[in-house]
């Protein structure tokens, strides 16, 4: 594995190159959708996991070898070895992989290898890369474009966070967190917003704008970049890039847009607004989903569909049946009266705005969240900006951290972060064990409130425990 993830891949490698892979935490959103991709590509994959993702039934259907513990043997017959940044380095598969001489490839590594060959377009930002890759991905699928995709989210279309395409077109959902998005080359590149987060590995924000405008300018020279014109860091990077003679579009509700959004509603049956392509009304656009930051994913998703040759009519028609991401605003049932939602926000800006979306659909109801921390660097980096993102909901339940490969130090964890939510006392509560939850949530909820969960990957798994309690 390469030690450098700060620059383009461009060795010609592909992923057929790579023989038999084995993915490391398989099951993870990380690799599952890089491991369904090479599946379906009918490459030899097999994995290993050591947790009940629900991925993993999936994968194994479509050929994969899964292995439930972590061991040397795991490794007959492999040729390369697939990691994440969360892999442990003394993971005895990575340290056999090493003594063997196998080929050791980061995740974003063998992704590149995957476009080889392919017109990628490549989807950042701090928030909203997620949907806004799912939709650009339905909208070529439903004109007949047939992309690859891999995604950080599993779209509610086919369940999958990755799938081969036979198509030219290769769509993938690109990771800021470890400067792993500046080894593609993409031919258009996105980025939705740059908000602060990842301070870990930056440092600051300023250099965080840095890194996405490095990966903007890896670009292929006949290729775009979009940007949302709303934001200011966004709007700082276009105009190096312009200023360089770099093909930059941009997307929102400034004048100045290329793509500019304007009579932007949102209700609980969706968001609606009309759009203007360079000074040309191409009419109205709608998205099955509430929330006006889904407004603003859907025209990035507009402007890369023309880059890519569509129609504003096919485009409008495939945004209005959208079928959304799983984790985002997924509602998973309803028992006694109270309706469970599922939600993937954890930076303070995505709660603020998934809560306060949710309010507005709550009706007469109580709006509380079940909130799973997402990494010990951010819940301490973060917590005040967390905290006070919580207090819009009605009562908070907050569960431990979870911080894969992060040593929680006293005072970093879960219950601080309850402590410093704005929230009266009995609103709100700190509560360690898993299994504790779900009796807490049916002690607070009513028939007619809301709840959320909402946070780190795991915490998806709690709604059907929640839903169960609630239901006896």
């Amino acid at each position: 594995m390469s030690e450098n993830l700060h620059s383009p891949i461009d060795d010609g490698v592909t992923a057929e190159d790579l023989g038999h892979v084995l993915f490391i935490g398989v099951g993870g959103v990380g690799l599952s959708g890089l491991a369904r991709l090479y599946a379906t590509r009918g490459l030899p994959v097999s994995g290993s996991e050591l947790h009940d993702w629900p991925s993993l039934p999936e994968i194994a259907s479509l050929g994969a070898t899964i292995f439930r513990e972590h061991r040397p043997e795991n490794l007959d017959g492999v040729d390369t070895v697939v990691v994440s940044t969360a892999t442990p380095k003394d993971n005895v598969e990575l340290v056999e992989a090493t003594r063997r001489g196998l080929r050791i490839m980061h995740r974003s590594e063998a992704l590149a290898a995957a476009t080889t060959g392919r017109r990628a377009i490549v989807v950042s930002g701090t928030h909203g890369k997620t949907t806004t890759t799912a939709m650009i991905t339905e909208i070529l699928a439903k004109s007949g474009l047939d992309p690859s995709y891999v995604n950080g989210g599993e779209p509610t279309v086919d369940g999958a966070s990755g799938r081969h395409g036979d198509g030219d077109l290769f769509v993938l959902e690109a990771d800021e967190s470890d400067r792993s998005f500046l080894r593609y080359r993409p031919w258009v590149s996105i980025v939705t917003n740059i908000d602060v987060d990842h301070l870990n590995t930056y440092g600051d924000i300023d250099t965080l704008e840095a890194g996405f405008e490095t990966f903007c300018r890896n670009t292929a020279a006949d290729g775009q970049v979009i940007l949302c014109a709303d934001d200011e860091r966004t709007r700082r990077i276009g105009e190096h890039l312009r200023a360089d003679g770099r093909d930059v579009a941009t997307y929102g509700t400034a004048e100045d847009a290329t793509l500019r959004v304007s009579d932007l509603v949102s209700t609980s049956d969706g968001v609606t607004y009309r759009a203007t392509h360079e000074g040309r009304d191409i009419g109205a656009f709608s998205v099955p989903f509430p929330g006006a930051h889904l407004g603003l994913n859907s025209a990035a998703a507009v402007l890369a569909a023309l880059r890519a040759g569509l129609a504003p009519d096919a485009i409008r028609a495939a945004l209005a049946a959208f079928s959304g991401v799983r984790r985002r605003f997924e509602l998973r049932g309803t028992a006694s009266g109270v309706r469970v939602y599922d939600e993937y926000a954890y930076h303070p800006t995505a709660i603020r705005s998934a809560l306060s979306t949710l309010a507005g659909i709550r009706g007469e109801g109580r709006l509380i969240v079940v909130f799973q921390p997402y990494r010990v660097y951010r819940t301490r980096d973060l917590r005040a900006e967390i905290a006070q993102a919580l207090a819009i909901a009605d009562e908070a339940v907050i569960m431990e951290v979870f911080g894969p490969g992060e040593a929680l130090e006293p005072g970093q964890g879960g219950e601080a972060l309850t402590a410093a939510v704005p929230l009266p006392g009995a609103h709100k509560i700190f509560v360690e064990s898993w299994g504790d939850v779900p009796a807490e949530v049916v002690a607070r909820a009513e028939p007619g409130d809301l709840v959320v969960t909402m946070g780190a990957p795991p915490v998806q798994l709690m709604p059907d425990d929640l839903l169960t309690a609630l239901g006896k």
